[in-house]
């Protein structure tokens, strides 16, 4: 039979792969829609029936915590080659979040009635949203037009919204860091090593002056491309 011929069968498993693969990222990207939107729910509710920030972070902890965390994933997605993005920006982008979720917001609680943390959560679910519609419809074949739109238009506000959300809340998080000497790591010690963790907030504060301009310039430039290039005209 072909399927004995060794051409046949290892293309059937090919397709058999990549069935399972696309099957996965499927249910990864509605799971994450889900999440996010539930998220987003909460965000709205209790902004319109509390008009505090006060509270927001216990309302949206949950759902934050486990759907910015699962993102980690995406990091083996492009190891894998599950899908075409670089590693080490991918890797950068989602642990700066993740950093963010949990060395920071998490453990400094005094943080978590400022509203630099209504900027950056209500930033990353929409820009969540969004993009995770955009990665679910393009699996299926065909993304519409509103949501390729709203993803290469709304980071033009959303970005510098989120970067400014979570500059406040790493600034706001010092005193409490300081004073508790929090994951401060003092020498001697048996390796032999000291870390501060107050002046690493510092220099990862720093590090938005060189890095923001940087990619916000690159993604001008992507939606330039992008939207540009579907509003073309097409020659006759």
């Amino acid at each position: 039979m072909a399927t004995k011929g060794g051409k046949t069968a290892p293309a059937q498993s090919s397709e058999d792969e990549n069935g399972l693969s696309v099957a996965y990222l499927v249910a990864y990207n509605v799971c994450q829609m889900i999440g996010w939107t539930f998220l987003m729910i909460k965000l709205i509710h209790h902004m319109a029936t509390e008009w505090t920030v006060v509270g927001l972070y216990d309302e949206v902890a949950t759902f934050l915590n486990i759907f910015q965390t699962a993102a980690v994933l995406e990091i083996l997605h492009c190891a894998l080659g599950l899908v075409r993005s670089n590693v080490v920006l991918t890797a950068f982008q989602v642990f700066s979040r993740v950093f963010l979720t949990w060395a920071i917001t998490y453990s400094v609680p005094s943080v978590q009635n400022y509203y630099g943390v209504l900027l950056f959560v209500t930033a990353w679910t929409i820009t969540e949203i969004i993009r995770y519609s955009f990665y679910f419809f393009s699996l299926l074949g065909g993304v519409p037009y509103f949501i390729v739109w709203c993803r290469y238009t709304f980071f033009i506000v959303l970005y510098p919204l989120g970067v400014t959300g979570e500059l406040i809340t790493v600034y706001s998080s010092l005193r409490e860091v300081e004073e508790k000497k929090l994951y401060y790591f003092p020498l001697p010690n048996a390796a032999n090593m000291s870390f501060n963790y107050f002046y690493f907030l510092i220099f990862f504060m720093i590090m938005y002056i060189p890095i923001f301009p940087q990619l916000y310039t690159h993604m001008l430039a992507q939606r330039r491309k992008v939207i540009g290039n579907i509003d073309k005209p097409k020659s006759q």
